[in-house]
């Protein structure tokens, strides 16, 4: 009976992040939705989207700081997603000031829901299958992103705004139904442990993802502007490859060496530039292109969300480690 209720406590985490991140990555986070939104209005895009992700920045390696239970960090979850509701309304409407306060707002308390959710993944997920649970929110999240982006880049940025905060309204209704207080038996274990045991693996982590996510950057800031020619193809196959080499990556057996896909995702990345840099700018270029990076950006996200979901048993603050982890992909 425990372990039912253990596995539909973990579906409803699955299924909170995920919707909740789906808007993230369509609006708040460089979403297509933002975008549209900006280029529909002629405003500048930089301003806006570098205070979304210094705002993100600092609510993920905050959010630790004053986060100490699995109820907290639900309310956490709750408050800061509904503020990033309010947030976005704005964004119906013409330019102003509100803009700005509420990418910023939304931008922190979006992290601070991010992080929190390191309590649920401890509590709800096995240490083992943690892979198996950050490929899924990785994976639905995308999935939903796709849509969004469809709407919002072929038909009209207020529909994509809309569906974007569709997935928002069904992420914290899923967030309310997540039990607040149950810790399974393997996470009191470690309760008196401290970030400090694993301090110097969580540093070399951070820089790992840090030289990766700067690789990820150019995608976003030189790759993908030359080929904004091709809206229609962009807008829905480009996370394809990512969803692809996370289902890959999921479903690999649990004796399977993982460094060596890293090896493989190393050489996916440099392949992308150096195609980048022969290849044209036509439709076959762009799938070549994009598929070579987004499938080693798959590869290496899911490599350090699990290596983060792995370390949370380590320590008595999830929201804290999985935080500070995924502040250096920023």
């Amino acid at each position: 009976m425990n372990g039912h209720k253990l596995l539909n406590s973990r579906r409803l985490s699955v299924a909170a992040f995920s919707f909740s991140f789906a808007y993230l990555l369509s609006f708040l986070f460089e979403g297509q939705v933002l975008y549209s939104l900006l280029d529909l209005h002629g405003v500048n895009a930089s301003t806006y989207i570098l205070a979304a992700m210094i705002a993100h920045f600092m609510g993920l390696l905050t959010c630790g700081l004053f986060l100490r239970s699995q109820a907290a960090a639900k309310n956490m979850m709750l408050g800061g997603m509904s503020l990033c509701l309010v947030a976005t309304v704005p964004f119906f409407f013409a330019p102003s000031s509100l803009w700005l306060s509420g990418l910023i707002t939304g931008g922190y308390f979006s992290g601070c829901a991010v992080a929190a959710w390191g309590f649920f993944l401890r509590a709800f997920t096995p240490k083992n299958e943690r892979i198996k649970s950050c490929a899924d929110v990785l994976i639905y999240s995308n999935l939903l992103m796709i849509a969004v982006n469809v709407v919002a880049m072929n038909r009209s940025p207020f529909i994509g705004l809309s569906l974007a905060i569709l997935c928002l309204v069904t992420g914290i209704a899923f967030i309310w139904m997540l039990p607040a207080g149950q810790e399974n038996g393997q996470n009191n274990t470690f309760k008196n442990k401290t970030l400090d045991g694993i301090k110097n693996p969580l540093i070399l982590l951070c820089l790992f993802v840090l030289i990766i996510t700067i690789n990820s950057g150019l995608m976003y800031h030189v790759i993908n502007p030359a080929f904004e020619h091709l809206p229609g193809l962009v807008s829905w196959y480009w996370a394809v490859p990512y969803i692809v080499a996370l289902a890959i990556m999921r479903n690999l057996p649990m004796t399977a060496k993982r460094s060596r896909i890293l090896y493989i995702g190393m050489a996916m990345i440099i392949g992308a530039f150096i195609s980048f840099m022969l290849l044209g700018r036509n439709t076959s270029d762009y799938l070549i292109v994009d598929t070579l990076m987004l499938g080693a950006c798959g590869i290496f996200d899911l490599f350090w969300w699990s290596i983060l979901g792995e370390m949370l048993d380590y320590s008595d603050n999830p929201a804290q480690t999985f935080g500070i982890g995924l502040s250096a992909n920023v």
